[in-house]
């Protein structure tokens, strides 16, 4: 698969509608897994020892595991087919009731009566979870497991998702069987404890954890900046894991996309408690899975999957990441177009919490590559990323009379909803000066085709202080170029 540059599609408030409706079929193979939360008060401790009674009142089961990411992406709007194995056991007539009612195709759901089906029961107690059992399937290969591989893949999907979670499901002949029906998977996304099982496979897209880097290099990633670990050890990572690409996700520090053709892209997370990130791996693994399927760009499936992942942490339990909710989440986040006073109010209460403020601007009117590579380099400077735009006039005035294509509300928008930018505000002046004197950020980024001497806002940031810091340039990356080529076709 060729990882396709942003400045071919960028991102934009609607695209989750556009990946819905082009409902990209996925075949997911891997554990499927029972998640059910039981709970209730607790007003006593138990007199045979000290942990409390718990008095269940409610009991809910989700899909979990592999079954949790095929019910994620039939929220989000895709034809999916889940391969798996359940138990001839209430647990598995339960999950594959709960498979049928979120619309996932389960005839490749292998029922095996020797083994029970793979779950996870948790104990919550006014809202702290105090205990969790699990059912664990043997280890041992499942009759009948590649026949159903080959069932669902008798047309042909747009993308494979592989989630491999050490729960039995996928032995080393599943494994042999993927790997001969490559050129029958479309993209293949793989989530794996052991990422390097999959190498012979040659997977588009792994999306390994922090540890489950550790287990692929051998060694863990080297703090206290993971993230600037997991770019030097990029070329390795895909090497051992035989990916054209890796995604390392990193919970709170969100994730990185490590492709050899692009600058690494870099995603920012809402932070949330632990106790609210179980199955968000799935909703991002779903989310990245359904983009690349559509033909998405790899930098912008990575923030979707990023919004995805965002809308389950803030939620209770096991949840799922619907059209309408990453659609919602998207659209918030590209409704931050600020006034002057409110940016300043803003930034000041960031100052005062002590983060370090990051400023920038420009046009930004069709948003490619080089914009979302620039502003990613731009957020790791500090702590708080603010974006200037031009407004219309100013555009026109700096651009010619023909621009800007996109209206300021529209620019917002994008530029908006990408997780490195935290607030989006416009001015009508040529240059941002009277800005930067007002909120004084601690650095102002410009690209790199500049020097701190062309640069009119250098006086005033010397003067209080900030640091200028000329990021890197990427050449042939630009909206007039991109303009000039649309017309030059007609």
């Amino acid at each position: 698969m060729t990882l396709t540059p942003l400045d071919r599609a960028p991102l934009a408030v609607d695209l989750p509608h556009r990946l819905a409706a082009s409902a990209p079929r996925v075949v997911v193979v891997g554990d499927a897994v029972l998640d059910c939360w039981m709970t209730g008060p607790s007003h006593r401790l138990s007199r045979e020892a000290p942990v409390p009674v718990v008095e269940i009142d409610r009991t809910r089961c989700q899909p979990g595991g592999a079954a949790n990411t095929a019910a994620n992406l039939a929220a989000l709007g895709a034809r999916v087919a889940l391969v798996s194995v359940v138990g001839d056991d209430d647990d598995g007539r339960t999950l594959r009731a709960l498979l049928d009612e979120a619309g996932v195709d389960t005839r490749g759901v292998v029922v095996a009566p020797d083994r029970p089906t793979a779950a996870k029961r948790r104990i919550v107690a006014d809202e702290a979870m105090v205990a969790r059992y699990d059912t664990v399937p043997p280890t041992r290969p499942v009759r009948g497991f590649v026949p159903a591989l080959d069932t669902a893949l008798a047309t042909a999907p747009d993308a494979t998702v592989v989630c491999d979670y050490a729960a039995g499901a996928l032995d080393d002949d599943t494994v042999a069987a993927v790997a001969a029906r490559r050129g029958r998977l479309g993209v293949l996304v793989v989530d794996a404890h052991e990422v390097a099982r999959w190498a012979p496979a040659r997977p588009d897209v792994v999306t390994p954890n922090a540890g489950e880097v550790a287990t692929l290099l051998g060694r863990p990633l080297p703090g206290p900046d993971r993230v600037a670990a997991a770019e030097a050890a990029a070329p390795e990572l895909r090497a051992r894991s035989g990916a054209a690409a890796v995604v390392v996700t990193l919970d709170r520090d969100g994730a990185v996309l490590l492709s050899p053709d692009q600058p690494a892209h870099r995603t920012w997370a809402r932070p949330a408690p632990e106790s609210r990130t179980c199955g968000a791996g799935d909703s991002f693994t779903a989310g990245l899975a359904l983009a690349l399927a559509a033909g998405t760009p790899a930098p912008t499936a990575a923030e979707l999957a990023q919004a995805a992942a965002d809308v389950v942490v803030a939620r209770e339990r096991t949840a799922v990441c619907s059209t309408a909710d990453l659609a919602a989440r998207v659209s918030a986040s590209g409704e931050s177009l600020s006034t002057a006073a409110e940016l300043a109010r803003l930034v000041a209460g960031h100052r005062a919490e002590g983060r370090r403020i990051v400023f920038t601007n420009g046009c930004f009117d069709v948003v490619h590559r080089g914009h979302v590579a620039y502003l990613n380099q731009a957020k790791r400077l500090g702590d708080v990323l603010v974006v200037a735009l031009n407004a219309d006039e100013s555009v026109a005035r700096l651009k010619g009379p023909e621009r800007p294509v996109n209206p300021l509300a529209d620019r917002a928008a994008v530029i908006g909803a990408l997780s490195c930018v935290d607030h989006v505000v416009g001015f009508a002046e040529d240059t941002p000066v009277a800005l930067l004197d007002a909120l004084r950020p601690d650095v102002y980024a410009k690209g790199g085709d500049y020097t701190p001497d062309m640069l009119p806002e250098t006086p005033t940031v010397t003067a209080y202080g900030g640091q200028v810091a000329i990021l890197d340039y990427l050449p042939d990356r630009s909206t007039s170029l991109i303009v000039e080529k649309i017309r030059s076709h007609g």
